[in-house]
């Protein structure tokens, strides 16, 4: 039999407990909402269109960027680039080539032998032109962080174009600046693919993760030996590139 006394304090405590488990819920939701507003703000100002970029460069008020860094996404069973993989290095390679840039940078998840985004996306770019020594593959791009992070040390990057699509973009170019890269973001949508709504949600939290990596600026998954964008991309293959010949 619980007696009155003890049923009150543990009324209270409950009480207290919910409080304290509410506030916490409003302080996580607050914060959630605070990053974001700051990030995309901040990002938000640097991104741009290709238009934009040339227009920019032909009137010399920007210099031309060391790269542009195409961020990798889904590639299928059969090695086929996903249609928002092969957006992104559509524009990446319309970048090249109108000399926005001399050199690309493919970077994305080739953690195993059986998924490989960069090979795939290099392939892909060499197929249309783009000759293979301005193509430069981070194998261990596996997180947008890890890609931003090895554009700098790894590839010695100073000035950078990241093409991405928008809803992902804020976060790319917020962390580039965060490794005081030059950054400016081009927006590569033209379709709106389905999970858009789960993507932008899984975004938000994304951006979250990625402001306290960028103050506490842990190591990537793998770093290695330094390979300068301004060399040849030929250093970053494991496999003999395709070619039309």
């Amino acid at each position: 039999m619980i007696r009155k006394g003890n049923k009150d304090c543990c009324q209270k405590w409950l009480l207290r407990i919910s409080a304290v488990s509410g506030g916490l819920v409003i302080l996580g939701l607050f914060s959630l909402c605070t990053v974001n507003v700051y990030v995309k703000h901040s990002a938000g100002k640097k991104i741009t269109t290709i238009e934009k970029l040339q227009e920019c460069l032909e009137e010399n008020r920007e210099e031309k960027a060391d790269a542009v860094l195409v961020l990798g996404a889904k590639v299928k069973a059969d090695g086929e680039m996903s249609p928002m993989l092969k957006e992104r290095v559509d524009y990446g390679i319309e970048i090249y080539r109108r000399g926005l840039t001399k050199k690309i940078i493919m970077s994305g998840d080739h953690s195993r032998e059986d998924y490989d985004e960069v090979n795939t996306m290099k392939n892909y770019a060499v197929e249309q032109g783009v000759p293979s020594e301005d193509i430069f593959m981070d194998h261990a791009g596996f997180s947008t962080y890890e890609s931003m992070y090895r554009a700098k040390e790894i590839f010695q990057t100073e000035r950078v174009i990241v093409v991405t699509q928008k809803y992902h973009l804020y976060r790319a170019v917020y962390d580039a600046r965060a490794f005081s890269m030059e950054a400016a973001g081009v927006a590569c949508d033209q379709a709106v693919y389905p999970r858009d709504r789960y993507r932008k949600l899984r975004e938000m939290l994304a951006r979250v993760k990625d402001f306290g990596y960028t103050i506490l600026k842990p190591r990537p998954t793998f770093l290695g030996d330094v390979i300068p964008v301004s060399g040849n991309g030929d250093l970053t293959n494991d496999k003999q590139p395709k070619s039309d010949g």
